[in-house]
């Protein structure tokens, strides 16, 4: 297929699912442009993973992500489709896979640099993605744009999980470090 070009964001403006016209420096689309960053990463950490509980668990959020950004990108005053919302579910399902991670993976209580693999580091980088769209998000349910509670429960949650998930994937790997 080929790509055609709409030239509608030439001018520096985008359109919200609704049809709002906005600037792309605006706090939605820096919100969701923010998750959409996050996914790129992920991507390049589900591309170098060793083990496939890794893999698996980077597609879920990655899908995941996707229904987040469409709720972050529906427009004031339109109510986001219900499937294109997070719920509690989400937020539960996330803190399961922290704990069966954390079953399989011992925690240093130093600080921890980032680089022990390559999807490690990509998980990380994510997860340091993650909280700048969370910082992002917050300020749009400080502003009352988004009004689902479980937003920033789930991208706090996720956060915390990659992190978990880093160190799962890394163990898995002889150490890059020095």
């Amino acid at each position: 297929m080929a790509m055609k070009f709409s030239k509608k964001g030439d001018r520096g403006f985008t359109s919200l699912l609704g049809g709002q016209r906005v600037p792309k420096s605006s706090p939605r689309p820096e919100a969701y442009g923010t998750l959409d960053e996050a996914s790129s990463a992920l991507g390049m950490a589900r591309a170098c993973a060793k083990r496939p509980k890794t893999r698996e668990v980077i597609l879920s959020i990655q899908k995941e992500l996707l229904i987040l950004a469409a709720e972050l990108a529906t427009g004031r005053g339109v109510a986001p489709p219900s499937r294109c919302q997070v719920g509690f579910q989400n937020v539960n399902r996330l803190e399961q896979l922290m704990e069966e991670l954390q079953r399989d993976v011992t925690l240093k209580k130093e600080f921890v640099y980032p680089g022990d693999s390559p999807a490690g580091a990509a998980i990380d980088l994510a997860r340091t993605i993650i909280r700048r769209g969370e910082r992002r998000a917050v300020g749009l349910v400080q502003r009352k744009e988004v009004r689902n509670p479980e937003v920033l429960r789930y991208l706090n949650r996720l956060a915390d999980l990659l992190f978990v998930l880093a160190r799962y994937e890394d163990q898995s790997s002889p150490s890059c470090a020095p």
